[in-house]
């Protein structure tokens, strides 16, 4: 059975993030493509525990290195629970947020570096890598400010804040910003940028051409 295609989906909080793997499930379910769909950190119950505490604006205190191993330990658990087995049964993986998102927050972020994150997913994550990913960068204040209203209006409604990375200052998230294009200049062939402040109709519209353009390719690496 050939292996299954993974799809991972970055930016910042409030990018659009939640809506596009959406549509883009919808769009796969549409052409009969079978498919999971999971987060970071998340996805097991295992990865719930953890996110509580990182996302948690509770959870003050946290040191940097401390923080980075938690979003390791919640992946090394996914990639063995959910990930690997999906792929080894054909699927197609959609995946919200991976080691881009740790690169660019706790790498980029919290100043922490590019090396120490990427040896540490070498080390815990076999080196597993996304057959694409999918950068969405909107405009920098637009996303901040849907991530600080998503998080109060989600607060409001189930008594749960998620906030502690939407607490930041502008500087650390400018720095998160700069990572993610390092990034996406650095893995061209893997990186989708998706950039400026589009409709959610163009956004997916340029995923969909992104998507299906690799799964052509993997059909033609299959033959």
């Amino acid at each position: 059975m050939p292996r299954g295609l993974f799809i991972t989906l970055e930016g910042l909080d409030g990018s659009g993030k939640t809506t596009q793997i959406k549509r883009l499930a919808a769009w796969l379910e549409r052409h009969r493509l079978p498919h999971i769909v999971t987060r970071q950190p998340g996805g097991t119950a295992i990865g719930d525990r953890i996110r509580q505490i990182l996302l948690d604006s509770r959870s003050t205190g946290l040191a940097p290195m401390a923080e980075m191993a938690m979003m390791f330990a919640d992946r090394a658990q996914a990639i063995a629970e959910v990930i690997q087995p999906a792929l080894e049964a054909g699927r197609i993986v959609l995946c919200d947020r991976f080691t881009d998102s740790t690169e660019a927050y706790q790498g980029g972020g919290r100043e922490l570096g590019s090396q120490t994150v990427l040896e540490l997913h070498r080390l815990l994550c076999g080196a597993l890598q996304p057959d694409l990913t999918l950068l969405l960068l909107p405009g920098f204040e637009a996303s901040l400010a849907r991530a600080r209203r998503r998080n109060h209006r989600v607060e409001q409604q189930t008594g749960q804040n998620e906030g502690r990375f939407e607490a930041e200052q502008d500087a650390f998230f400018r720095r998160v910003w700069q990572k993610y294009r390092e990034i996406a200049a650095r893995e061209p062939e893997r990186v989708a940028l998706i950039e400026g402040d589009l409709s959610i109709d163009e956004v997916h519209e340029q995923i969909v051409e992104a998507v299906s353009e690799r799964l052509v390719l993997a059909e033609l690496q299959a033959e």
